[in-house]
């Protein structure tokens, strides 16, 4: 029997990169129902019909995740059409960049919205469907190895990713006794569609970056969508038992290991 027959899933950011590569990889695996959701409609619409030739009864229901509203419409679309939301990915979220010194008050707070009250709000609303059908249900959430620190034109994405890391601890501790489980998965640098946007408008990357920053990986290759849907699937799936509040890194380094980076002093302290 296959992981994910008779399952319903709702990934976030599933129009394009990781979230799309989840969803087809559950439905090459019997997933019975899917809610598609981003931003672009058309993105979104070819995604569902991916998901339908595969078998996946699907719709996609657009959806801003720095609106509360349209995130309690989001759920409510998905329990209205199938009943039901065994599984849950938060993979959509923003990278946009922000050190100590340009970060603004009002990109804290949408940066915040997106990559952590939405995961949360998302996932109270899953509970609430599964607490309510007596069933149980999971979670994942696509963290980043960024959380640990990260570096320092990504203050605040950094520190929204390290706030998801402490919310799935306390969630998968309160909704144990529901038999909700919510793990997060920490990747590093990953080859989608959106690091390309992200390459090209704030590091002058050209045609050839993936090429040479795939050079400099240990691995010879960024991470890609399609193996780390594997991994998040595994983690969905009953395959995983148990598991739950775990936070798992996916990626080429390894934290607390190898020499650590300093910062150099600037000229006016080493003049004084």
């Amino acid at each position: 029997m296959s992981r994910f027959s008779d399952r319903v899933a709702l990934v976030t950011g599933s129009t394009q990169g990781l979230g799309r590569a989840l969803l087809l990889e559950m439905a090459d695996d019997g997933l019975a129902g899917a809610v598609v959701t981003g931003r672009n409609a058309d993105r979104g619409e070819f995604v569902r019909d991916e998901l339908v030739a595969k078998g996946c009864d699907a719709v996609f229901v657009p959806a801003e995740l720095d609106d509360a509203d349209q995130l309690a419409a989001l759920v409510a679309t998905a329990d209205e059409r199938f009943g039901r939301i065994d599984h849950l990915a938060n993979c959509g979220a923003v990278t946009d960049r922000g050190d100590v010194w340009d970060t603004t008050a009002e990109f804290w707070d949408w940066m915040m919205a997106v990559n952590v009250r939405a995961p949360f709000l998302l996932t109270q609303g899953v509970a609430e469907i599964a607490r309510r059908n007596r069933q149980p249900a999971s979670v994942v959430n696509v963290g980043s190895v960024a959380g640990y620190g990260g570096q320092d034109f990504i203050t605040a994405y950094s520190v929204s990713k390290g706030a998801l890391m402490t919310m799935t601890r306390s969630l998968a501790h309160q909704l144990m006794p529901h038999r909700i489980r919510v793990v997060t998965v920490n990747p590093g640098w990953m080859d989608t569609p959106g690091e390309d946007v992200i390459q090209r408008t704030y590091h002058d990357g050209g045609d050839d970056w993936l090429a040479r920053a795939e050079a400099e990986r240990p691995f010879g290759r960024l991470i890609k969508p399609e193996e780390l849907a594997r991994t998040l699937a595994f983690v969905l799936s009953d395959d995983a038992g148990l598991m739950t509040g775990a936070i798992i890194d996916y990626d080429q380094t390894v934290q607390g290991a190898g020499s650590a980076s300093v910062p150099a002093p600037l000229d006016h302290w080493e003049r004084s």
